[in-house]
């Protein structure tokens, strides 16, 4: 008789980036309700997950957290200084984070993003142009990373050649979301840097743009702020600082992950060479199937009951995204990459009140992305087997993707 181990959830172990996605099968079928050994539950299933974020008695914020409450408690967090801090309105509940995301909303909306597509389609174009006399390219590093960090940079208004600078700042802050029990000293050590610089960076970028506004987002959240709308100085930085971030990070992970995806599934890269019209349901199914975001946190605000179990006030939770797009309950054939795959309600841009404001964004340059490189690069092949994966544990993405081709046809 063959024994296996006791199913468990530990992103930190080495081997779980190659392939999270059979460690979630096992946890959907054997524990969908798991207390982990960090002490926080860990929801797999799609619609518990989707409860949970639904819930208004779910909160992103830490400090309502038993941990964060105990820490004061024994002296190693000071009440005072921890309350007056002002996390970006990722981290935030009603009504703060209504105040703070109502701000940005209006600049991602799919109406204004829509406007973006001739110039995503010119960068993506001239991006390719600059390799065609090659061989082979890198994904991430020709195409997957300048893409979406260019873009992220002009609407803010932020000088584009600045984001050498921010580059490294970018990936420690990344890692960030890691759970802290993941990150060597060192690392912990560079997060409070890399925020110290944002922080020095974007103070002095918004000191400019009072003093000579422009016709770009940091110079409409200014005028938010001096209209009264309650945008402190310390919310402004602290909100350029996330949208630039998470304005490219995650939309790196997108198309790097989704070539792979497709150079892995040719009949479906060949699906998308023929039809470009289905760029818009393929990147769904990459979202679905690979996403950006593994999982994200939810701490009970009061006990509530989800999937059978009960969450304590207070008590943290670990809403498995990558595993509720694979479940089988939801999606028939799960583990099947379809680029044609119709009714695809994932979660890979979570749900509810913290639905990401930049998934328009994302959704436009990775349908421009994928598309324009299987229609203009061809014969493309992996250059690897297997691609080495980023260290981060909640956000998933691969380091590098060479890839061979023949030609590129002309835009």
């Amino acid at each position: 008789m063959v024994q296996t181990e006791p199913i468990a959830f530990n992103p930190l172990d080495p081997d779980f980036p190659k392939d999270p996605y059979s460690v979630y099968a096992r946890l959907r079928a054997e524990a969908p309700v798991l207390e982990s050994q960090f002490g926080a539950i860990v929801f797999s299933r799609y619609a518990d997950v989707v409860a949970i974020l639904r819930d208004p008695r779910s909160s992103s914020d830490g400090r309502n957290s038993n941990e964060f409450k105990e820490a004061i408690k024994q002296g190693l967090i000071n009440k005072e200084e921890a309350l007056l801090e002002e996390p970006s309105f990722l981290f935030r509940d009603p009504p703060d984070h209504t105040r703070l995301r109502g701000l940005v909303n209006k600049a991602f909306t799919p109406r204004v993003v829509e406007k973006l597509r001739p110039r995503v389609q010119t960068i993506v174009d001239e991006l390719i142009d600059d390799f065609a006399n090659k061989d082979a390219f890198e994904v991430i590093e020709d195409i997957a990373y300048p893409l979406p960090v260019t873009v992220i940079c002009e609407m803010l208004g932020v000088p584009v050649e600045d984001h050498v600078m921010f580059r490294e700042w970018s990936r420690n802050a990344a890692r960030s979301l890691d759970p802290v029990e993941a990150l060597p000293p060192d690392v912990q050590a560079q997060r409070e840097e890399t925020f110290g610089n944002f922080q020095a960076y974007f103070t002095k970028l918004v000191a400019e743009r009072r003093a000579d506004p422009r016709d770009d987002l940091i110079s409409a959240l200014i005028e938010a702020e001096d209209e009264g709308n309650k945008l402190t100085e310390s919310e402004l930085i602290g909100t350029c600082s996330l949208l630039l971030i998470a304005g490219h990070e995650t939309t790196v992970n997108l198309i790097g992950n989704g070539m792979l995806a497709l150079l892995r599934h040719p009949d479906q890269l060949a699906k998308l060479r023929d039809d470009p019209s289905l760029a818009q349901s393929a990147i769904e199914e990459v979202l679905r199937y690979d996403p950006p975001v593994q999982f994200t946190g939810r701490i009970a605000k009061e006990d509530m009951e989800v999937g059978g179990s009960l969450l304590k006030k207070g008590q943290q939770s670990v809403l498995l995204l990558g595993s509720a797009n694979r479940d089988e309950g939801q999606f028939p054939d799960p583990d099947t990459f379809d680029i044609t795959r119709e009714g695809n309600q994932h979660v890979a841009f979570s749900h509810g009140i913290h639905f990401c404001v930049g998934a328009p964004l994302a959704r436009v340059e990775g349908q421009i992305a994928l598309a324009t490189m299987a229609r203009r690069i061809q014969d493309m092949k992996l250059l690897v087997d297997e691609p080495e994966y980023k260290e981060n544990i909640v956000l998933r993405g691969v380091a590098s993707l060479p890839v061979g081709f023949t030609r590129v046809t002309s835009a």
